[in-house]
């Protein structure tokens, strides 16, 4: 078999790292909108903003430790870039407001950086995200509003969606009240959670769990649906725990004010490990991917709950309605620049007096009018 030749490489100066991508000026543009937007929204139910750094330190404990990016610095310390805003903010919380007052309600956006390649992020590596976190309080308030809060920012950039809610402890309690343990738990758990029923048959067989408790495993796979599904979820819920979490949904719930839009997923076993209580998600139609994903916490003792919404989703979902950008006009002086620009208008200071060039440049940019002192005119006029 002679040897396959495989097509040249584009120059690396031309390619960027795979899961990476440029953003262009149309696309950027909309996302710094939905970004500003987002912010005014969170701003208004009073939660101020923060920033934390780029890079922070590695650690096991680190909920993304196997998929961060790590390097060494000067100093021999092992970093890593960030790869999620919750456990940043916790660390900024710690350190900056120990004391509260509490509940702190804060706020962020930036870039996140993965080493490894997912499905459920469109295969990106680098993505931006912007979120809240309510540091302080556990009340069946405090997750109404975070709820409440998700969908009315994503309505206000014109984005109607529903928000599934589930309860990882939830399901572990059934487990464990069932009398599971060890290793037998975790593959339950895994199963559940992909709501293999195959899956869930096999290993009940091969575990000797009786016919009632098979049952209630099938069972914990339907929980998904309205307000009716805590009342089924509330007759499998046999320990402490299990009615704990049902008694919290039931009063968040109404709490939430969302008479549309809200779904309970009580099969929803594993997200991150870190989160304590509820956690939901936002979809929208025509996305298979959630826009908004959070739940609650616990940060050493100190509880909090949060979300973040990716703009990079959130900008496919609204791509619809990117408004059109402003006329673009050359400005042949600065006076005919500011009188574009008071007329709404986007207006580029002529580089050059040399009219063939600037000729060349509109028809290229298609620009159709330039602008000198306060009269606007045809290009080439």
């Amino acid at each position: 078999m002679p040897p396959v030749s495989l097509p040249p490489r584009p120059p690396t100066l031309a390619r960027v790292p795979e899961g990476t991508r440029d953003v262009l000026p149309p696309e950027w543009q909309w996302r710094e909108h939905l970004r500003t937007r987002l912010s005014g929204v969170f701003a208004a139910w009073g939660y101020r903003g923060v920033e934390v750094p780029a890079l922070e330190f590695a650690g096991e404990g680190h909920p993304q430790s196997a998929r961060a990016f790590k390097l060494i610095d000067s100093g021999g310390e092992v970093l890593a870039l960030r790869s999620e805003f919750t456990t940043a903010v916790g660390r900024l919380v710690r350190a900056r407001f120990p004391d509260g007052p509490f509940p702190l309600r804060l706020q962020y956006g930036g870039r996140l950086w993965l080493r490894s390649l997912t499905s459920e992020l469109g295969r990106l590596r680098e993505f931006g995200q912007v979120g809240v976190e309510l540091i302080g309080v556990a009340t069946p308030q405090a997750d109404a509003e975070l709820l409440r809060l998700g969908l009315h920012a994503l309505e206000a950039v014109g984005v109607s969606a529903v928000m599934e809610v589930g309860y990882p402890g939830f399901v572990d309690a059934v487990l464990e009240d069932a009398g599971l343990h060890g290793a037998a738990r975790e593959a339950l758990h895994d199963a559940v959670d992909r709501k293999s029923g195959a899956d869930i048959g096999l290993l009940a067989a091969a575990h000797g769990l009786s016919t009632e408790v098979t049952r209630t495993l099938h069972a914990l796979t339907d929980l998904y649906g309205g307000p009716e599904v805590l009342a089924q979820a509330g007759a499998l819920a046999r320990g402490e725990r299990a009615r704990a979490a049902v008694a919290h949904l039931e009063a968040v719930a109404p709490l939430a004010g969302i008479s549309s839009g809200l779904l309970f997923d009580l099969g929803a076993s594993r997200r991150y490990g870190y989160y304590t209580g509820l956690t939901f998600r936002a979809y929208t139609p025509g996305l298979n991917q959630p826009l908004l994903g959070g739940g609650r916490y616990d940060l050493g003792g100190l509880p909090g709950a949060g979300f973040a919404i990716g703009l990079e989703r959130l900008t496919e979902a609204t791509a619809a309605g990117l408004p059109p950008e402003p006329e673009l006009v050359l400005a042949l002086d600065p006076a005919g620049a500011e009188y574009a620009r008071a007329q709404g208008l986007t207006a580029e200071l002529a580089w050059t007096d040399q009219q063939p060039d600037l000729l060349a440049y509109c028809q290229r940019r298609g620009i159709r009018r330039w602008a000198r002192g306060e009269t606007l005119t045809e290009v080439g006029a």
